[in-house]
């Protein structure tokens, strides 16, 4: 059974939200918050598999609860909803340690699915939703760097004590990942049997510390291992 704890300041979304995941068989609504402080304080002390987070709350928004959650070191993890698919707060929430995010008017069965795939640990970003994150990520990276991603960023010693611990094959996973490939493009791309694709991403991700391949692409664009197209 997967519990999960919905977050939103509005009354009517929360409700259709309850509606929807109390409707599944396997699922169930542990609780409702309505703004960020009861947002972390609820999910201490209900530990949902999954906490339904929005971003724009009066108080405490969505970003700050969501770091406040992922650095509690807790089972929950975190999968945001937005408006828009560019709200340049989704990555700051992606940053913050979310699995992943998701609109509000995607349909039903999509949020249901994204819901189930984030309690089993892994990211609800499709390969074409990251391009569009990677795209919109990447434009506002390089207007913060004056058009100068050719040359190298400058690194946190902790980034680059990372990307220095990444083998050569690595790095070459990690770039193809960060460009939106799955796994079975990765092992097309790079000759490489998929079973070996997927043991390099999961080294990859401990290695950098990333809870999943979204925090994957973030990282690769942070360090300079890709640039835009």
């Amino acid at each position: 059974m997967t519990t999960v704890l919905i977050v939103d300041d509005q009354t009517l979304q929360r409700l259709g939200f309850r509606m929807l995941l109390e409707a599944q068989p396997d699922m169930t609504v542990v609780g409702e918050a309505a703004q960020g402080h009861d947002a972390v304080r609820m999910t201490a002390e209900l530990r949902p598999d999954v906490v339904l987070m929005d971003i724009r709350m009066p108080g405490m928004n969505g970003i700050e609860a969501t770091r406040h959650i992922v650095d509690s070191g807790g089972r929950s993890r975190v999968l945001v909803l937005t408006t828009f698919d560019l709200d340049e707060y989704a990555y700051e929430a992606l940053r913050a340690g979310a699995a992943g995010f998701f609109l509000k008017d995607a349909r039903p069965e999509e949020l249901v699915v994204g819901i189930k795939t984030v309690a089993a640990g892994d990211s609800v970003v499709s390969p074409g939703l990251t391009r569009r994150l990677i795209d919109a990520f990447t434009a506002r990276h390089a207007e913060l760097n004056s058009g100068q991603l050719s040359h190298p960023l400058e690194l946190t010693p902790r980034q680059r004590d990372q990307l220095e611990n990444l083998t050569h094959r690595e790095r070459e996973v990690l770039s193809a990942v960060a460009t939106g490939r799955t796994n079975p493009e990765i092992a097309v791309h790079l000759h490489l049997a998929e079973s070996t694709v997927k043991s390099h991403v999961s080294r990859v991700l401990a290695k950098i510390n990333a809870r999943d391949r979204v925090q994957a692409v973030i990282f690769a664009y942070d360090v300079g291992l890709v640039h835009p197209a």
